[in-house]
Protein backbone atom coordinates (compact mmCIF):
# COMPACT_ATOMS: atom_id res chain seq x y z
CA UNK A 1 0.00 0.00 0.00
CA UNK A 2 1.36 3.37 -0.94
CA UNK A 3 1.23 6.48 1.26
CA UNK A 4 -1.73 8.83 1.03
CA UNK A 5 -1.84 11.02 -2.06
CA UNK A 6 -3.96 14.15 -2.34
CA UNK A 7 -4.53 14.80 -6.02
CA UNK A 8 -5.01 18.50 -5.48
CA UNK A 9 -1.35 18.71 -4.41
CA UNK A 10 0.16 16.32 -6.92
CA UNK A 11 -1.89 16.60 -10.11
CA UNK A 12 -0.25 18.36 -13.06
CA UNK A 13 -1.84 21.44 -14.60
CA UNK A 14 -5.11 21.13 -16.50
CA UNK A 15 -5.15 19.68 -20.02
CA UNK A 16 -2.05 17.54 -19.57
CA UNK A 17 -4.19 14.41 -19.66
CA UNK A 18 -3.24 11.44 -21.81
CA UNK A 19 -4.87 12.30 -25.12
CA UNK A 20 -4.00 8.94 -26.64
CA UNK A 21 -5.90 6.98 -24.01
CA UNK A 22 -8.85 9.35 -24.24
CA UNK A 23 -8.97 9.14 -28.01
CA UNK A 24 -8.82 5.35 -28.03
CA UNK A 25 -11.56 5.07 -25.41
CA UNK A 26 -13.78 7.46 -27.35
CA UNK A 27 -13.14 5.56 -30.57
CA UNK A 28 -14.01 2.30 -28.84
CA UNK A 29 -17.36 3.65 -27.69
CA UNK A 30 -18.13 5.57 -30.87
CA UNK A 31 -17.41 2.47 -32.90
CA UNK A 32 -20.48 0.84 -31.38
CA UNK A 33 -22.80 3.59 -32.52
CA UNK A 34 -23.17 5.38 -29.21
CA UNK A 35 -23.08 9.12 -28.78
CA UNK A 36 -26.75 9.99 -29.27
CA UNK A 37 -27.38 13.73 -29.18
CA UNK A 38 -29.20 15.38 -26.33
CA UNK A 39 -31.18 18.59 -26.32
CA UNK A 40 -30.38 22.00 -27.76
CA UNK A 41 -27.06 23.66 -28.56
CA UNK A 42 -24.79 24.47 -25.65
CA UNK A 43 -25.35 27.82 -23.92
CA UNK A 44 -22.76 30.56 -24.40
CA UNK A 45 -21.70 30.21 -20.75
CA UNK A 46 -21.20 26.66 -19.48
CA UNK A 47 -23.69 25.52 -16.89
CA UNK A 48 -22.39 25.04 -13.35
CA UNK A 49 -24.18 22.20 -11.56
CA UNK A 50 -24.71 22.03 -7.80
CA UNK A 51 -24.88 19.08 -5.46
CA UNK A 52 -27.39 18.99 -2.58
CA UNK A 53 -26.03 19.85 0.85
CA UNK A 54 -25.69 17.17 3.54
CA UNK A 55 -28.29 17.03 6.30
CA UNK A 56 -26.28 15.85 9.30
CA UNK A 57 -24.87 17.84 12.22
CA UNK A 58 -21.20 17.40 11.28
CA UNK A 59 -18.90 19.07 8.80
CA UNK A 60 -17.18 16.56 6.50
CA UNK A 61 -13.51 16.22 5.61
CA UNK A 62 -12.14 14.35 2.60
CA UNK A 63 -8.86 12.60 1.82
CA UNK A 64 -7.93 10.91 -1.46
CA UNK A 65 -5.83 7.74 -1.22
CA UNK A 66 -3.98 5.53 -3.68
CA UNK A 67 -3.96 1.84 -2.72
CA UNK A 68 -1.85 -0.83 -4.43
CA UNK A 69 -2.54 -4.57 -4.19
CA UNK A 70 0.71 -6.31 -5.08
CA UNK A 71 -0.89 -9.76 -4.76
CA UNK A 72 -3.07 -9.31 -7.87
CA UNK A 73 -2.59 -8.20 -11.44
CA UNK A 74 -5.01 -5.89 -13.18
CA UNK A 75 -7.44 -7.96 -15.29
CA UNK A 76 -8.06 -5.11 -17.75
CA UNK A 77 -4.41 -4.05 -18.20
CA UNK A 78 -2.02 -6.89 -17.28
CA UNK A 79 1.02 -4.80 -18.25
CA UNK A 80 0.58 -2.83 -15.02
CA UNK A 81 1.58 -5.85 -12.94
CA UNK A 82 -0.44 -4.90 -9.85
CA UNK A 83 -4.01 -3.89 -9.06
CA UNK A 84 -4.34 -0.21 -8.12
CA UNK A 85 -7.33 1.54 -6.61
CA UNK A 86 -8.21 5.15 -5.88
CA UNK A 87 -10.47 5.83 -2.92
CA UNK A 88 -11.83 8.89 -1.15
CA UNK A 89 -12.30 8.78 2.62
CA UNK A 90 -15.04 11.06 3.98
CA UNK A 91 -14.98 11.61 7.75
CA UNK A 92 -17.06 13.68 10.15
CA UNK A 93 -15.01 16.76 10.98
CA UNK A 94 -15.03 19.29 13.79
CA UNK A 95 -15.09 22.14 11.29
CA UNK A 96 -14.27 22.79 7.68
CA UNK A 97 -14.60 26.54 7.80
CA UNK A 98 -12.12 28.32 5.55
CA UNK A 99 -10.86 25.11 3.91
CA UNK A 100 -11.35 24.38 0.20
CA UNK A 101 -14.29 22.25 -0.92
CA UNK A 102 -13.39 19.02 -2.68
CA UNK A 103 -14.37 19.19 -6.36
CA UNK A 104 -16.53 16.39 -7.63
CA UNK A 105 -14.06 16.02 -10.52
CA UNK A 106 -10.59 17.50 -10.80
CA UNK A 107 -9.98 19.65 -13.90
CA UNK A 108 -8.14 16.87 -15.75
CA UNK A 109 -10.74 14.23 -14.85
CA UNK A 110 -13.46 16.67 -15.93
CA UNK A 111 -11.78 17.11 -19.32
CA UNK A 112 -11.94 13.35 -19.86
CA UNK A 113 -15.46 13.06 -18.45
CA UNK A 114 -16.70 15.79 -20.80
CA UNK A 115 -15.75 13.61 -23.76
CA UNK A 116 -16.70 10.21 -22.37
CA UNK A 117 -19.88 11.07 -20.44
CA UNK A 118 -22.23 11.35 -23.45
CA UNK A 119 -20.72 8.15 -24.87
CA UNK A 120 -21.20 6.16 -21.67
CA UNK A 121 -24.53 7.87 -20.80
CA UNK A 122 -26.11 9.12 -24.06
CA UNK A 123 -28.61 11.39 -22.27
CA UNK A 124 -25.75 13.59 -21.07
CA UNK A 125 -24.74 16.61 -23.16
CA UNK A 126 -21.68 16.72 -25.38
CA UNK A 127 -20.99 20.34 -24.38
CA UNK A 128 -22.36 23.17 -22.29
CA UNK A 129 -21.40 22.01 -18.78
CA UNK A 130 -18.36 22.96 -16.74
CA UNK A 131 -17.97 19.59 -15.03
CA UNK A 132 -14.88 20.82 -13.17
CA UNK A 133 -16.88 23.55 -11.43
CA UNK A 134 -19.15 21.25 -9.39
CA UNK A 135 -18.02 21.28 -5.78
CA UNK A 136 -18.89 18.74 -3.11
CA UNK A 137 -19.75 19.72 0.46
CA UNK A 138 -16.63 18.05 1.88
CA UNK A 139 -13.54 20.03 2.83
CA UNK A 140 -9.99 18.98 2.11
CA UNK A 141 -7.69 19.15 5.09
CA UNK A 142 -10.47 19.18 7.70
CA UNK A 143 -9.44 17.44 10.91
CA UNK A 144 -11.63 14.40 11.66
CA UNK A 145 -13.59 14.16 14.86
CA UNK A 146 -11.85 11.95 17.43
CA UNK A 147 -12.94 8.42 18.20
CA UNK A 148 -13.75 5.23 16.32
CA UNK A 149 -16.70 5.35 13.97
CA UNK A 150 -18.48 2.71 11.89
CA UNK A 151 -17.20 2.53 8.33
CA UNK A 152 -19.23 2.24 5.14
CA UNK A 153 -17.68 1.42 1.76
CA UNK A 154 -19.25 2.42 -1.57
CA UNK A 155 -18.88 0.74 -4.97
CA UNK A 156 -20.25 2.73 -7.95
CA UNK A 157 -22.03 1.39 -11.00
CA UNK A 158 -20.29 -0.05 -14.04
CA UNK A 159 -18.96 2.77 -16.21
CA UNK A 160 -19.29 5.29 -13.37
CA UNK A 161 -16.58 6.70 -11.15
CA UNK A 162 -16.73 7.05 -7.39
CA UNK A 163 -17.18 10.81 -7.85
CA UNK A 164 -20.80 10.24 -8.90
CA UNK A 165 -21.62 8.89 -5.45
CA UNK A 166 -20.31 11.93 -3.58
CA UNK A 167 -23.61 13.39 -2.36
CA UNK A 168 -24.87 10.28 -0.56
CA UNK A 169 -21.43 9.50 0.87
CA UNK A 170 -21.02 13.01 2.27
CA UNK A 171 -24.52 12.98 3.72
CA UNK A 172 -23.76 9.72 5.53
CA UNK A 173 -20.49 11.16 6.83
CA UNK A 174 -22.33 14.25 8.08
CA UNK A 175 -24.40 11.89 10.25
CA UNK A 176 -21.33 10.29 11.81
CA UNK A 177 -20.13 7.43 9.61
CA UNK A 178 -16.73 7.23 7.95
CA UNK A 179 -17.40 6.54 4.27
CA UNK A 180 -14.90 5.18 1.74
CA UNK A 181 -15.82 5.52 -1.93
CA UNK A 182 -13.92 3.18 -4.27
CA UNK A 183 -13.04 3.47 -7.94
CA UNK A 184 -12.67 0.27 -9.97
CA UNK A 185 -10.14 1.19 -12.70
CA UNK A 186 -10.78 -0.35 -16.08
CA UNK A 187 -14.54 -0.30 -15.90
CA UNK A 188 -14.96 3.22 -14.45
CA UNK A 189 -15.31 5.95 -17.09
CA UNK A 190 -12.12 7.59 -15.83
CA UNK A 191 -9.83 7.16 -12.84
CA UNK A 192 -7.14 9.70 -12.04
CA UNK A 193 -3.93 8.54 -10.37
CA UNK A 194 -1.24 10.69 -8.76
CA UNK A 195 1.19 9.86 -11.57
CA UNK A 196 1.91 7.55 -14.47
CA UNK A 197 3.47 4.11 -14.15
CA UNK A 198 4.52 1.40 -16.61
CA UNK A 199 1.45 -0.09 -18.23
CA UNK A 200 -0.87 2.87 -17.69
CA UNK A 201 -1.18 6.62 -18.07
CA UNK A 202 -2.12 8.98 -15.27
CA UNK A 203 -5.83 8.87 -16.16
CA UNK A 204 -7.22 5.46 -17.02
CA UNK A 205 -10.37 5.32 -19.10
CA UNK A 206 -12.98 2.60 -19.38
CA UNK A 207 -12.46 -0.55 -21.40
CA UNK A 208 -16.16 -1.46 -21.28
CA UNK A 209 -18.24 -1.49 -24.43
CA UNK A 210 -22.01 -1.08 -24.59
CA UNK A 211 -22.32 -4.61 -26.00
CA UNK A 212 -21.17 -6.12 -22.70
CA UNK A 213 -20.88 -9.91 -22.82
CA UNK A 214 -21.21 -12.47 -20.05
CA UNK A 215 -17.47 -13.10 -19.69
CA UNK A 216 -16.71 -9.39 -19.30
CA UNK A 217 -19.53 -8.98 -16.79
CA UNK A 218 -18.18 -11.87 -14.74
CA UNK A 219 -14.67 -10.38 -14.76
CA UNK A 220 -16.09 -7.03 -13.69
CA UNK A 221 -18.03 -8.45 -10.72
CA UNK A 222 -15.28 -10.80 -9.58
CA UNK A 223 -12.73 -7.97 -9.78
CA UNK A 224 -14.98 -5.63 -7.83
CA UNK A 225 -15.53 -8.16 -5.05
CA UNK A 226 -11.77 -8.66 -4.81
CA UNK A 227 -11.27 -4.87 -4.84
CA UNK A 228 -13.68 -4.40 -1.94
CA UNK A 229 -12.06 -7.14 0.10
CA UNK A 230 -8.64 -5.61 -0.56
CA UNK A 231 -9.87 -2.22 0.69
CA UNK A 232 -10.87 -3.89 3.95
CA UNK A 233 -7.39 -5.44 4.14
CA UNK A 234 -5.53 -2.25 3.23
CA UNK A 235 -7.47 -0.07 5.66
CA UNK A 236 -7.50 -2.78 8.35
CA UNK A 237 -11.26 -2.88 8.71
CA UNK A 238 -12.92 -5.75 10.54
CA UNK A 239 -16.62 -4.82 10.67
CA UNK A 240 -18.09 -2.63 7.94
CA UNK A 241 -21.17 -1.88 5.91
CA UNK A 242 -21.09 -1.94 2.13
CA UNK A 243 -23.38 -0.20 -0.32
CA UNK A 244 -23.21 -0.05 -4.09
CA UNK A 245 -25.09 0.93 -7.20
CA UNK A 246 -25.81 -1.33 -10.19
CA UNK A 247 -22.66 -3.47 -10.73
CA UNK A 248 -21.51 -2.07 -7.40
CA UNK A 249 -24.72 -3.34 -5.82
CA UNK A 250 -24.08 -6.77 -7.30
CA UNK A 251 -20.55 -6.73 -5.92
CA UNK A 252 -21.44 -5.64 -2.39
CA UNK A 253 -24.12 -8.32 -2.10
CA UNK A 254 -21.64 -10.99 -3.15
CA UNK A 255 -18.93 -9.55 -0.89
CA UNK A 256 -21.40 -9.79 2.02
CA UNK A 257 -21.75 -13.47 1.20
CA UNK A 258 -18.01 -14.11 0.95
CA UNK A 259 -16.47 -11.95 3.67
CA UNK A 260 -17.52 -12.19 7.34
CA UNK A 261 -16.12 -8.70 7.98
CA UNK A 262 -19.14 -7.28 6.12
CA UNK A 263 -21.88 -6.80 8.70
CA UNK A 264 -24.59 -5.44 6.39
CA UNK A 265 -25.00 -4.28 2.79
CA UNK A 266 -27.28 -2.23 0.55
CA UNK A 267 -27.68 -3.26 -3.08
CA UNK A 268 -28.96 -0.27 -5.08
CA UNK A 269 -30.41 -2.02 -8.11
CA UNK A 270 -27.71 -4.54 -8.96
CA UNK A 271 -28.54 -7.90 -10.52
CA UNK A 272 -27.79 -11.01 -8.45
CA UNK A 273 -26.91 -13.26 -11.37
CA UNK A 274 -24.44 -13.56 -14.20
CA UNK A 275 -25.48 -12.37 -17.63
CA UNK A 276 -25.86 -16.02 -18.65
CA UNK A 277 -28.62 -16.41 -16.04
CA UNK A 278 -26.59 -18.33 -13.45
CA UNK A 279 -27.43 -17.02 -9.99
CA UNK A 280 -24.64 -15.63 -7.84
CA UNK A 281 -23.90 -17.68 -4.70
CA UNK A 282 -25.55 -15.04 -2.49
CA UNK A 283 -28.83 -15.51 -4.40
CA UNK A 284 -28.53 -19.31 -4.51
CA UNK A 285 -27.67 -19.77 -0.86
CA UNK A 286 -29.13 -16.75 0.93
CA UNK A 287 -27.59 -14.67 3.70
CA UNK A 288 -27.78 -14.54 7.48
CA UNK A 289 -26.66 -10.88 7.59
CA UNK A 290 -28.81 -7.86 6.75
CA UNK A 291 -29.13 -6.97 3.08
CA UNK A 292 -31.35 -4.29 1.59
CA UNK A 293 -32.43 -4.50 -2.07
CA UNK A 294 -33.53 -1.07 -3.32
CA UNK A 295 -34.82 -0.51 -6.83
CA UNK A 296 -36.86 1.73 -9.10
CA UNK A 297 -40.04 1.18 -11.04
CA UNK A 298 -38.37 2.44 -14.23
CA UNK A 299 -35.48 -0.04 -14.34
CA UNK A 300 -37.20 -3.12 -12.98
CA UNK A 301 -37.22 -6.11 -15.34
CA UNK A 302 -37.69 -9.88 -15.34
CA UNK A 303 -33.99 -10.57 -14.76
CA UNK A 304 -33.89 -8.37 -11.67
CA UNK A 305 -37.10 -9.92 -10.32
CA UNK A 306 -35.81 -13.44 -10.86
CA UNK A 307 -32.47 -12.95 -9.15
CA UNK A 308 -33.82 -10.86 -6.27
CA UNK A 309 -36.75 -13.22 -5.70
CA UNK A 310 -34.34 -16.16 -5.50
CA UNK A 311 -32.56 -14.47 -2.61
CA UNK A 312 -35.77 -13.34 -0.91
CA UNK A 313 -37.06 -16.90 -1.13
CA UNK A 314 -34.46 -18.01 1.42
CA UNK A 315 -35.92 -15.68 4.04
CA UNK A 316 -33.52 -14.16 6.50
CA UNK A 317 -32.76 -10.48 7.10
CA UNK A 318 -33.38 -9.33 3.52
CA UNK A 319 -35.77 -6.54 2.52
CA UNK A 320 -36.80 -5.09 -0.83
CA UNK A 321 -37.94 -1.53 -1.50
CA UNK A 322 -38.92 0.32 -4.67
CA UNK A 323 -38.98 4.05 -5.44
CA UNK A 324 -41.83 5.32 -7.63
CA UNK A 325 -41.52 7.45 -10.79
CA UNK A 326 -37.78 6.88 -10.88
CA UNK A 327 -35.03 5.24 -12.90
CA UNK A 328 -31.66 3.58 -12.40
CA UNK A 329 -29.34 6.56 -11.76
CA UNK A 330 -31.58 8.12 -9.11
CA UNK A 331 -29.27 6.44 -6.58
CA UNK A 332 -26.32 8.58 -7.72
CA UNK A 333 -25.46 12.27 -7.98
CA UNK A 334 -27.36 12.28 -11.27
CA UNK A 335 -30.57 12.44 -9.20
CA UNK A 336 -29.81 16.10 -8.53
CA UNK A 337 -27.69 16.90 -11.61
CA UNK A 338 -29.81 15.60 -14.48
CA UNK A 339 -32.88 17.72 -13.59
CA UNK A 340 -30.56 20.75 -13.69
CA UNK A 341 -29.40 19.70 -17.15
CA UNK A 342 -33.03 19.44 -18.23
CA UNK A 343 -33.85 22.87 -16.80
CA UNK A 344 -30.87 24.28 -18.71
CA UNK A 345 -31.98 22.74 -22.00
CA UNK A 346 -29.02 20.34 -22.10
CA UNK A 347 -30.99 17.11 -22.06
CA UNK A 348 -34.46 16.15 -23.18
CA UNK A 349 -37.42 15.13 -21.06
CA UNK A 350 -36.92 11.60 -22.38
CA UNK A 351 -33.25 11.71 -21.44
CA UNK A 352 -34.09 12.85 -17.92
CA UNK A 353 -36.69 10.10 -17.53
CA UNK A 354 -34.29 7.45 -18.86
CA UNK A 355 -31.68 8.34 -16.26
CA UNK A 356 -33.52 9.34 -13.08
CA UNK A 357 -37.24 9.17 -13.88
CA UNK A 358 -39.75 11.96 -13.46
CA UNK A 359 -39.57 12.12 -9.67
CA UNK A 360 -38.71 15.54 -8.22
CA UNK A 361 -35.18 15.57 -6.75
CA UNK A 362 -36.67 17.23 -3.64
CA UNK A 363 -38.37 13.88 -3.14
CA UNK A 364 -35.84 11.40 -4.52
CA UNK A 365 -32.65 12.75 -2.94
CA UNK A 366 -33.99 12.81 0.65
CA UNK A 367 -35.77 9.46 0.13
CA UNK A 368 -32.62 7.65 -1.00
CA UNK A 369 -30.54 9.25 1.72
CA UNK A 370 -33.03 8.35 4.43
CA UNK A 371 -33.42 4.77 3.25
CA UNK A 372 -29.69 4.05 3.25
CA UNK A 373 -29.05 6.01 6.44
CA UNK A 374 -31.91 4.30 8.30
CA UNK A 375 -30.66 0.86 7.30
CA UNK A 376 -27.14 1.48 8.55
CA UNK A 377 -28.39 3.31 11.65
CA UNK A 378 -30.00 0.05 12.65
CA UNK A 379 -27.22 -2.34 11.66
CA UNK A 380 -24.03 -0.27 12.08
CA UNK A 381 -25.14 2.58 14.35
CA UNK A 382 -23.04 5.63 15.07
CA UNK A 383 -22.18 5.69 18.79
CA UNK A 384 -24.30 8.22 20.64
CA UNK A 385 -26.64 8.90 17.71
CA UNK A 386 -30.23 9.58 18.69
CA UNK A 387 -32.98 7.11 17.96
CA UNK A 388 -34.46 9.50 15.44
CA UNK A 389 -31.59 8.86 13.06
CA UNK A 390 -32.75 5.27 12.67
CA UNK A 391 -36.29 6.03 11.63
CA UNK A 392 -37.48 4.20 8.56
CA UNK A 393 -36.27 0.64 8.10
CA UNK A 394 -36.55 -0.88 11.31
CA UNK A 395 -30.53 -6.38 12.07
CA UNK A 396 -19.60 -3.31 15.26
CA UNK A 397 -17.64 -0.69 13.85
CA UNK A 398 -14.29 -0.17 12.21
CA UNK A 399 -12.10 2.86 11.71
CA UNK A 400 -9.82 3.99 8.94
CA UNK A 401 -6.27 4.57 10.14
CA UNK A 402 -4.22 7.49 9.84
CA UNK A 403 -27.68 23.73 0.04
CA UNK A 404 -28.09 23.43 -3.64
CA UNK A 405 -30.87 22.78 -6.18
CA UNK A 406 -32.93 19.77 -5.30
CA UNK A 407 -32.54 20.22 -1.56
CA UNK A 408 -34.33 22.95 0.35
CA UNK A 409 -33.36 23.46 4.00
CA UNK A 410 -36.07 22.15 6.26
CA UNK A 411 -37.89 20.47 3.38
CA UNK A 412 -39.15 17.04 4.34
CA UNK A 413 -41.04 15.54 1.41
CA UNK A 414 -42.81 12.25 1.93
CA UNK A 415 -40.66 9.22 1.16
CA UNK A 416 -42.10 7.42 -1.82
CA UNK A 417 -40.75 4.01 -1.04
CA UNK A 418 -43.00 1.03 -1.00
CA UNK A 419 -42.59 -2.67 -0.48
CA UNK A 420 -41.92 -4.06 -3.90
CA UNK A 421 -44.52 -6.56 -5.11
CA UNK A 422 -43.05 -9.97 -5.62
Amino acid sequence: MTPDHVLGDLAPARRTVAKGALASAAALLLGTGLGAGTASAAPSRPLVLRLPAPTGPHAVGATVRHLVDTSRNDPWAPAIGVRELMVTVFRPAASGRGLPRLPQLTPDAADVFTVLAPLVRPALPQAGVDWAATLTHARTGAAPLPGRRPVLVYSPGGGDSRALGSSLAIDLASHGWTVVTVDHPGDASEVEFPDERPGRERIRTTVLRPDLDAATFRTMIDTRVADLRFVLDALRLDRVGLYGHSAGGTAVAQALHEDPRVAAAVNLEGYLDRMDGVLLPVAREGTDRPLLLAGTDGFRDARLDRSWSALLGHGGPVARRQLADSHHWVFTDYAALVPQLRAGGLTTAAGRAAMVGTVDPRVSVPAVRKLVRSFFARHLPVPGAGAGSASGLGAGAGSVPGSGPGHAPGFAPPARWGRSPQ
